[in-house]
C-alpha cells in the first residue's frame, strides 16, 4: 500500500490509520515508520534482482532505452534512463533502471554512465536509444555505437541506434515559430506571472474578473520552457481575461505589463498552436 499509493512512511503513525486498523483488525500490531522504510527498501532490492535476472536470462527480444538529462534549480545535473521491452505476455513494459547525478552534460560522461548502467543490469541487446535532439547526444550515440560493437551486439552497424525525441523536436519548432510573436507572448507571460506572484494580487485580479462579469471556470497559468503545449495552455485561458487585465491596469498603478492591442494577435497564435496540438494528439 505504501509503495503502490506512494504514501509517506509515517502514514502508519497517523491517528486516522491507527483507528481504522484497530477497527478492521484489533490484533494487528502496526509497524513503526522505520520498519516500513526497511521493508520497502528490501522489496526494492528484491525487485531489482528479479529484473536483472529477467534481462540476463529471460528477455527474449531487444531492449530500447530512453534517456533524459536536466539541471536542477540547485545547479545539479541529473540523468534518468528507462528501459522499454516486450514481455512474455506480449505487452510493452518500461522500467526506470537508473537515476543518477552526472558531473557535466558532456556526451562522453553521459555515454559512460549509460554503458555502465547496461553492464550493471546485464543488458546487451539494445535496439535503439531515444534522446533529445541536442548535439551532445550525437556524441553519446557515437560512444554507444562503439560500445555495442565491442560487445558484439550492434544492429546494422548502429545505423538506427539513435532516435531523436519527436516531442523535443516539436518543442524546438514551436519555440522557433513563436519568435514572430515573441513580444506578445512575453507580455502575456509577464502579466500572468505578476498576477500569480502573491495571493493578494490573485485576489485583486479575481475581483476584476467579477467586475467584468467574465464567466470562465479556468484561471490563468504559467507555461514551462520545455513543454511547448504549456504555452498554449497559458494563452488559451488568458484570452477571455483580456478585459480583466485592462481593468487591473487601470486600478493598479504597479501593474504595468498589461495586454495591449498587439495582444489581439493571440487569437491567431492560439489557433495555430491548437492545430498543432490536434495533429500531435491525433
Amino acid at each position: 500500500m505504501i509503495i503502490i499509493d506512494e504514501l509517506p512512511f509515517r502514514y502508519v503513525e497517523h491517528e486516522g490509520f491507527k483507528r481504522f486498523m484497530a477497527r478492521v483488525c484489533p490484533m494487528f500490531v502496526l509497524p513503526s515508520r522505520q520498519t516500513v522504510r526497511e521493508d520497502c527498501i528490501k522489496v526494492f532490492f528484491e525487485n531489482i534482482e528479479l529484473l536483472k535476472d529477467y534481462f540476463k536470462t529471460k528477455c527474449l527480444g531487444m531492449v530500447s532505452l530512453t534517456t533524459d538529462t536536466w539541471t536542477s534549480l540547485s545547479n545539479l545535473n541529473y540523468m534518468c534512463i528507462t528501459a522499454h521491452f516486450i514481455g512474455r505476455d506480449w505487452k510493452l513494459h518500461k522500467r526506470i533502471i537508473n537515476f543518477v547525478q552526472v558531473t557535466k552534460h558532456y556526451g562522453s560522461e553521459i555515454g559512460k554512465q549509460l554503458a555502465s548502467c547496461l553492464v550493471e543490469w546485464g543488458i546487451r541487446k539494445v535496439f535503439c536509444i531515444t534522446m533529445d535532439n541536442a548535439s551532445v547526444n550525437d556524441v553519446v550515440a557515437i560512444y554507444m555505437k562503439e560500445q555495442l560493437k565491442e560487445w558484439g551486439s550492434d544492429i546494422l552497424d548502429g545505423k538506427y541506434l539513435q532516435m531523436r525525441c519527436v516531442a523535443h523536436i516539436i518543442n524546438l519548432a514551436v519555440k522557433d515559430g513563436l519568435k514572430e510573436t515573441g513580444k506578445s507572448v512575453e507580455r502575456v507571460r509577464d502579466s500572468v506571472k505578476w498576477v500569480k506572484s502573491t495571493p493578494a494580487r490573485s485576489r485583486k485580479f479575481k475581483d476584476c474578473i467579477e467586475f467584468e462579469k467574465i464567466a470562465s471556470k479556468k484561471f490563468v497559468s504559467l507555461d514551462v520552457a520545455t513543454r511547448w503545449n504549456s504555452t498554449y495552455l497559458m494563452l488559451e485561458p488568458a484570452k477571455p481575461f483580456e478585459k480583466a487585465f485592462q481593468t487591473l491596469a487601470r486600478n493598479d498603478k504597479k501593474f504595468k505589463k498589461h495586454l495591449n492591442e498587439k495582444n489581439m494577435e493571440m487569437k491567431v497564435l492560439v489557433s495555430r498552436l491548437l492545430m498543432i496540438g490536434l495533429v500531435w494528439d491525433g
